[in-house]
């Protein structure tokens, strides 16, 4: 069973954050008949479906209607949104998915529009929604990056959720349902020849879950091992045409599963992933 499917339901962002790594791919949506396809074809495959990979998922305006096919399905559905669209996430709230993650380092690195301004839109969905039982996590993923709103941020959070917040190791438990998470900024692997003074044992020592408890969807279709494949490097087979067994059981992604097993990286993107460099250690988090 794969735990986690990233499926990308659009390619298109409203923003142009510092840390995210863009793509050069069309830009393109699914149809209904697509994402209703893409997910009969992982029923029972996959656990979580996470609506990202790329893009701003609150800019398709079939998301509620997606959320509602996906639970119906038997997903434990998860959105990872940039927060700056509050009219089009209040309409979640009559359709809210399993958990909802809102990037609030998005903001600094746009560096556009009043931060209270911005917290308070996305406070105004976030209290509402964790008040109906979805787990809501606010996220400053921007350690080592740029980080100077950060103490504001928890300044005015607390203007919504009163101080003492329960401690955590990664962060802060708001209230009921509502966290504050901080994790490091997030460094995307590129298709490029590592470094020729690494070791080239060193270079391929990695663990990591793709193809065995994560998988990506692109917006055309396109299977690829990973979230972390943000431009479609690795394009495994198209699930608008194939099954999951059938892309699986290609050349390509056998050889990638059986080097994973080995410590191995067949692909030079993932050997210049450092989610999967063991010293790192994988992490497994969907990013922003």
């Amino acid at each position: 069973m794969i735990d986690r499917c990233y499926i990308e339901i659009t390619n298109v962002c409203n923003l142009s954050c510092d840390f995210c790594p863009k793509h050069n791919r069309a830009e393109r949506r699914m149809t209904a008949q697509e994402f209703d396809l893409v997910t009969d074809r992982l029923r029972g495959r996959a656990i979580f479906l996470y609506f990202h990979l790329m893009g701003e998922p609150m800019l398709h305006p079939l998301l509620p209607d997606f959320i509602r096919m996906a639970r119906e399905k038997g997903f434990n559905t998860v959105l990872t949104s940039n927060g700056t669209l509050p009219l089009k996430a209040m309409r979640l709230l009559s359709s809210l998915p399993h958990k909802v993650q809102l990037s609030l380092h998005s903001h600094e690195s746009n560096g556009k529009g009043i931060l209270a301004d911005y917290i308070d839109k996305v406070m105004q969905f976030a209290i509402p929604a964790a008040e109906q039982g979805t787990c809501v996590v606010l996220r400053l993923w921007n350690q080592g990056g740029r980080e100077s709103e950060n103490e504001q941020v928890m300044q005015l959070l607390e203007k919504y959720v009163q101080k003492p917040w329960r401690e955590r190791p990664d962060g802060y438990r708001l209230c009921d349902n509502l966290y504050l998470e901080f994790d490091r900024k997030f460094e995307w692997p590129v298709v490029q020849q590592p470094p020729s003074s690494s070791p080239e044992e060193e270079r391929n020592e990695v663990f990591c879950k793709a193809l065995h408890k994560q998988i990506g969807v692109l917006s055309d279709g396109s299977l690829v091992p990973c979230c972390m494949d943000h431009n479609g490097d690795i394009r495994l087979g198209n699930l608008f045409t194939q099954s999951l067994d059938e892309i699986l059981n290609s050349p390509r992604a056998k050889a990638m599963i059986e080097g994973f097993r080995h410590h191995k990286a067949t692909e030079l993107l993932c050997r210049n992933c450092e989610s999967g460099n063991v010293r790192n250690s994988f992490r497994g988090k969907p990013k922003s």
